[in-house]
């Protein structure tokens, strides 16, 4: 047996062990050890010192595990822990304005990967413009992903990423596990110090400050006895940027059939159809196109308190308190275009897909005009991590190891803009819109409109140019949403080793509870849907060239947009109608708690030996666990009101008390472990590993009430579905079974190839079914006794029977005696349909019509979570790492490949959900290396196949694919000295862009045109 394998009983060899054993890996940061007869240490720093010992953690660790390690004190390669990440094999990253938020692992998902920090295991919480939806970023809350971007690097010594399961980590990974480890002061002797700043420079920042600072300062000492260490770390990050993007609400999938059905997607008989489908083919119809602009400010401050005490050699004792703030201010505009259809459609011209999709689209509104939508949307958002921890290490005789690790974390992200709001927004239109022409099929869809500012009845500034005169309210709506989590987590844990190997053991009390809350939301009438006030802001609009924005693709000339800051118009707003909300409302459309206590054992054996003269070695272990979650919710009153053609709008009555609501569940799991690893020879590894982990299901998907009611974009007479989605308390954890193998050869100190193939089988997989449902007795306001009634009154008068006309026959009715209408058109009007009477029908303040006891009980299509998919994920990793031998010049990259056995049908029902394997994707890196001299470059490719993103995004169950994105990031350093160095950061320098589509390419859901990000600085260590 070799003799770097027996469990020596000297100081230093335990202290080795300790460091790189699964359990308890440390490794010294950005450092080289190598102890000679004399014990000569050798420091070997930067870029090769830090890859030496990932390297170093990867072929010494129990099973597989990456990892990345600082350069140096307060010198992470990345900027953002999550981009550092994706450089690992397996992990690929989602972005938010162009910057790493969360990580994939092997085809699973944020929220399935376990984040701990320093062992512990971090809350989650993420909320962001108060779950509006109004674009891909917005998050509501209930999540248990953690989002990178809160965390800045320059505090971080290491990130573990352990891909197999073993006992003694804390349950819900199945993706990984990924240990954020920090640097204690007892690590390095004496005073060592740092201070960085950076000038970073967005190209995409359009209003605010195009240099921004980055300021850090790490501080850290210890006696000259290690008897006691202080360490102070801190950092503090602005950046302005923004981005220019488009996205569609939603896309319509049905049947083609007779075109003169009534409740078809289009039903005009007057219209130009061509290359239509087939009949009973699937086709599709847009709800609109959205041009979007974003100038966003992100503060960032991030600061760790660090004492150690060593009152003897046999004992330390650790206090730390990390905190974390983030604080993001966002001026969000839109241009939106919506189909009209009915009566309006003049020409459609589909493709040849599958399902077919328009390319063409053209609608005229003359006589008469509709609006173009300029909605301006304020969003204001804080994100607070706080963690106390303690930590006791006693080595109580050469075999044993006590330790006892026990901390109290909390993150909170709350909206926390003017009004009690996470977004105020402020709906604008101009309606003189006389005709519209879309065209559809390249990566961004263009339109183009036909203005006329004295289109009679629209009350618009007649001057003939489309200005801020012609601009007035819609609907305004105040916001807010936040989500709550603290986690309580004690754990003791031992270690005795023997003369082969070692036993662990532990215990672990872990209590989280999380609260979720968004307010009601209701729609605050100003202007009404059919702005029936343009030019009442003045200049507070101004006009913004929208579509020059965009870089990287081609639109029409003669668009318009409009900007402004939508605090100064709700305040305008105030005055200008009375009576309107002055801030977020106190009744909350829904009010989530989830609390899970935890209670688990363990232990775990580690042997070694030999087996036909190569060294092997073995850790298998057990783990139990138990769970028991309480849900409760409070239930709240909701009614819907149909105030415009396609505008049915559900609301809260804050009138009536919320009820509650709870639910009980209790689950177990026994999840064993084995790792083996054989020494081929002293440069080759094979290892074989497997493991059951768990990964729990969503916090959104354990509460007890139903949430997210939608109207079905209008009556239900013509096919419109409402929506609405619903939670499941019972739901039991994923569990997986895993198993890995690998062969690896570590031919030098700094460079190795490795292969590896993985399989996952899960069972309990959480899917989603749709289920037709009646739900609060919440009642159909479109298709009761009045609807009816309408309808036919509709049809007598020879009048195309759409949304429209039914809306507005239906108003007419109810209102007809109303002292408005009377004094609109006299005593016993007559309907007579003409658009200036239709606007004036929908825009009339109280003319929205609810739903009342005749009325029937809505059935929505409810989007249910539920247990009983199984699917098997399996896939290969391949890395090489390389240095040409005193060049100075280094090489690494990895190829990942993930596949499941259960996709999506793109040309599945539209009313049946789909359960298919969402993020799976292939992931490629590249990065080239430069180090001698005092110059230390890189230049990465990060690349990420096309994956599935969502399986049943909107009314039609479709999918939501994130189609494959490239990004090069470099990196250039000089020592100036052996204490100062100045460098040179660009990321995402071509300014590649994300977009992502529907049932295919042509059905756009978001696109996004990114830009560069470069930063300048210097660092200096004491």
């Amino acid at each position: 047996m070799n003799s770097n394998n027996k469990f020596n009983k000297t100081l230093l060899a335990k202290s080795i062990t300790l460091m790189l054993s699964a359990s308890v890996m440390s490794p010294l940061m950005a450092q080289e050890t190598t102890a000679t007869d004399e014990t000569e240490v050798i420091q070997v720093r930067g870029i090769r010192g830090s890859l030496q010992a990932s390297t170093a953690i990867k072929r010494d660790s129990m099973g597989v595990v990456d990892a990345i390690t600082a350069e140096d004190i307060g010198k992470f390669p990345d900027t953002n822990l999550a981009e550092s990440l994706q450089r690992i094999t397996g992990v690929s990253i989602s972005r938010v304005n162009g910057e790493g938020a969360e990580v994939t692992v092997r085809g699973f998902g944020a929220g399935n990967n376990m984040i701990t920090l320093n062992g512990r295991t971090m809350p989650s919480a993420t909320t962001y413009g108060a779950g509006s939806g109004a674009d891909g970023t917005t998050r509501g809350g209930s999540t248990r992903a953690f989002d990178f971007s809160n965390l800045a690097s320059e505090s971080v010594k290491g990130v573990e990423v352990y891909k197999t399961g073993k006992a003694d980590i804390a349950t819900g990974g199945i993706g990984a596990t990924i240990n954020i480890i920090t640097a204690k002061p007892l690590d390095r002797p004496g005073f060592v110090a740092s201070a960085g700043v950076k000038a970073v420079s967005d190209t995409t920042n359009r209003t605010g400050n195009d240099i921004t600072p980055e300021l850090s300062t790490i501080i850290s000492y210890s006696d000259d006895d290690a008897t006691f260490g202080v360490g102070l770390t801190f950092s503090h990050q602005e950046r302005d940027s923004g981005y220019t993007g488009a996205t569609v609400n939603n896309w319509n999938i049905d049947y083609w059939d007779d075109i003169a059905d009534a409740d078809r997607m289009w039903n005009s008989t007057d219209a130009n159809y061509t290359n239509v489908p087939e009949q009973g083919q699937l086709y599709a119809r847009p709800n609109d196109i959205r041009y979007a602009f974003s100038n966003t400010e992100r503060a960032r401050d991030n600061a760790q308190l660090t004492l150690q005490f060593r009152p003897m050699e046999n004992f330390t004792g650790t206090v730390d308190y990390t905190f974390a703030e983030n604080n993001i201010k966002e001026l969000r505009g839109e241009i939106t275009n919506w189909l009209q259809t009915g009566s309006n459609t003049r020409k459609v011209e589909f493709d040849n897909s599958a399902v077919k999709t328009p390319i063409y689209i053209s609608e005229n509104y003359n006589p008469g005009a509709v609006d173009e939508g300029y909605e301006m949307q304020w969003r204001e958002q804080t994100n607070t991590l706080k963690s106390l921890g303690v930590n006791f290490e006693y080595q109580v005789s050469d075999n044993l190891l006590l330790s006892l690790d026990a901390h109290d974390s909390q993150m909170n992200s709350r909206g926390t803009g003017p009004r009690n709001t996470g977004e105020l927004a402020v709906g604008l239109g101009a309606p003189i819109v006389e005709s519209r022409e879309w065209w559809w099929g390249a990566d961004l869809p263009t339109y183009l409109n036909v203005y006329d500012d004295a289109t009679p009845g629209k009350g618009a500034n007649v001057n003939g140019m489309v200005d801020n005169l012609d601009v007035g309210s819609s609907i305004a709506r105040l916001r807010n949403a936040g989500q709550k989590t603290d986690i309580t987590q004690v754990k003791f844990d031992g270690t005795y080793e023997f003369d082969d190997g070692k036993f662990d053991f532990g215990l672990e009390t872990r209590s989280m509870e999380s609260r979720t809350y968004q307010t009601a939301g209701n729609n605050i009438a100003m202007g009404n849907w059919n702005v029936g006030n343009p030019g009442e802001f003045g200049d507070l609009i101004q006009p913004f060239d929208l579509h020059a924005e965009f870089d990287d693709y081609e639109t029409f000339t003669g668009g318009y947009g409009f900007i402004a800051d939508p605090r100064k118009l709700y305040d305008a707003g105030i005055q200008l109608y009375p009576g309107i909300p002055t801030e977020s409302e106190t009744a909350l459309s829904s009010d989530n708690l989830v609390k899970e206590d935890t209670q688990a054992i363990y232990f775990q054996v580690g042997l070694n030996g030999e087996i036909g003269g190569m060294q092997f070695d073995i850790l298998t272990g057990l783990r139990y666990e138990t769970t028991d979650v309480d849900s409760s919710s409070l239930v709240n009153t909701t009614y819907f009101s149909w105030e415009d053609n396609d505008d049915i709008v559900a609301y809260v009555d804050g009138s009536v008390q919320a009820a509650p609501a709870t639910a009980t569940n209790s689950y177990d799991n026994m999840l064993p472990s084995l790792d083996f690893t054989l020494h081929v020879t002293d440069e080759v590894i094979s290892r074989f590993s497997f493991s059951k982990t768990i990964s729990r299901a969503g916090l959104g998907s354990l509460g007890v009430s139903a949430s997210n009611f939608g109207g079905g974009g209008g009556s239900t007479l013509f096919g419109a579905t409402p929506t609405a989605n619903a939670s499941n308390p019972g739901l039991l954890p994923l569990e997986s079974s895993n198993y890995d193998l690998s062969l690896e050869w570590y031919y030098d100190p700094y460079s190795y190839v490795s292969a590896g193939i993985f399989q996952k089988n899960v069972i309990n997989f959480i899917g989603s079914k749709q289920v037709d449902q009646t739900i609060l007795d919440i009642r159909d306001v479109t298709s009761g006794p009045r609807a009816l009634a309408a309808a036919q009154a509709v049809q007598d008068g020879g009048f195309p029977l759409d949304d429209t006309y039914l809306y507005a026959m239906m108003v007419f009715t109810e209102y007809k005696n109303s002292p408005d209408m009377i004094a609109q058109y006299g005593p016993n009007p007559t309907f007579t349909g003409d658009q200036t009477q239709i606007d004036f029908l929908a825009n009339n303040a109280g003319f929205d019509l609810r739903a009342n006891a005749d009325d029937p009980v809505t059935v929505f299509r409810t989007n249910t979570p539920d247990n009983g998919k199984e699917a098997k994920l399996y896939g290969a990793e391949f890395a090489v790492q390389h240095f040409f031998g005193e060049t100075g010049f280094g090489v690494s990259a990895n190829y990942t490949i993930v596949r499941g056995d259960i996709a999506f049908d793109n040309e599945g029902s539209p009313d049946v959900s789909q359960f298919a394997l969402v993020g799976l994707s292939d992931t490629a890196n590249v990065v080239g290396m430069y180090e001698k001299d005092g110059i230390q470059a890189r230049i990465a490719y990060n690349w990420r196949g096309e994956y599935l993103n969502n399986a049943a995004k909107g009314s039609s169950n479709n999918p939501e694919y994130i189609e494959a994105y490239s990004q090069i990031d470099v990196n250039v350093s000089y020592d100036v000295t052996e204490q100062l160095s100045v460098f040179f950061e660009g990321i995402n320098v071509t300014g590649e862009n994300s977009r992502s589509h529907a049932r295919n390419h042509t059905q756009l859901w978001y696109l996004t045109d990114l830009g560069a990000r470069y930063q300048v600085g210097a660092r200096y260590v004491f």
